[in-house]
């Protein structure tokens, strides 16, 4: 088969790209399938091709309590983060006027610190004597601390939906943007009020913005280990915890990389589920 100048050129370009993701993305997901079929003797790794790291996986109840836990902290996390990200989103597009960088330079200003950082910041606001029980206690609302803000599965929620909220807004955003203001000018001749252009124009062309917003949230929260482990406590761990566990302390690669692979599939199926519902939408972005 003969390659024109320009099928070289491309192909040159799209190569190391290629085999970058293959050693990076490819190679270890493929060691960490098979692994998940070894078994562990202790310090001894057989590979001794075995489906009892599944039938584990699958089957206790621990660690189907923390695949439950986990979908649904993830699903409540971006139900949250959409809910909050879409007002936010829609007053930058139409009402941001000449302002719109500067409101999208505030968004991004969480990334100047690190994840962890912020992360942590919510143990300081959500503690016993943290700043949000120091504040009604000084409002008089309460007399003694509320220890149900912390280390447990709602304080995972708000630092995990506070801390994805720029990943929503932004391609929310964009999806807003697109939208041809004449649509609402047409709409408004014809006696359309706001409340029926919002549900019949800007909220079925923004769809495909929720829609990959909704993704770019659900797909990693529900594999957070950080957040969990700084303010989950024992109520609020999830599934992602326990990969660890088994990796570093229990020393069961095997078991931890069938967790691993039981969590993509799933994530995998939730996600092409999803994105079929929706195939309709995702063809106009």
């Amino acid at each position: 088969m003969n390659f024109s100048d320009q099928d070289k050129k491309g192909w040159r370009l799209l190569g190391l790209p290629f085999i970058f993701s293959v050693l990076l993305l490819a190679v270890p997901l493929a060691t960490m399938f098979a692994l998940s079929f070894w078994t562990q003797d202790y310090l001894v790794l057989k590979k001794t091709f075995t489906l009892a790291n599944y039938k584990e996986a699958w089957f206790e109840p621990v660690y189907q309590k923390l695949f439950n836990r986990s979908l649904i902290i993830s699903m409540t996390v971006t139900f949250l983060t959409i809910s909050f990200a879409f007002p936010v989103a829609y007053f930058i597009s139409f009402y941001g006027g000449r302002r719109k960088a500067l409101w999208l330079f505030f968004i991004t200003i969480p990334f100047w610190t690190s994840y962890l950082l912020r992360m942590f910041l919510w143990k300081v606001i959500l503690g016993y004597n943290g700043v949000l029980n120091s504040f009604f206690k000084w409002l008089g609302i309460i007399t003694e601390p509320l220890t149900f803000l912390l280390y447990n599965s709602n304080a995972v929620i708000i630092a995990l939906t506070h801390g994805w909220a720029p990943f929503a807004i932004l391609p929310i955003f964009v999806s807003l943007e697109k939208i041809d203001r004449s649509l609402l000018e047409a709409s408004k001749d014809l006696g359309d009020s706001s409340f029926q252009q919002f549900f019949r124009i800007i909220l079925p062309l923004s769809i495909p913005g929720l829609i990959g917003a909704t993704l770019i949230i659900f797909i990693p929260t529900i594999g957070d280990y950080i957040t969990p482990k700084l303010v989950g406590g024992p109520d609020g761990l999830m599934i992602a915890n326990m990969i660890q566990v088994q990796f570093s302390k229990a020393n069961n690669a095997p078991l931890s990389a069938a967790l691993s692979v039981s969590s993509l599939l799933i994530v995998g199926l939730i996600s092409i589920i999803f994105v079929f519902l929706n195939k309709k939408h995702l063809r106009t972005f």
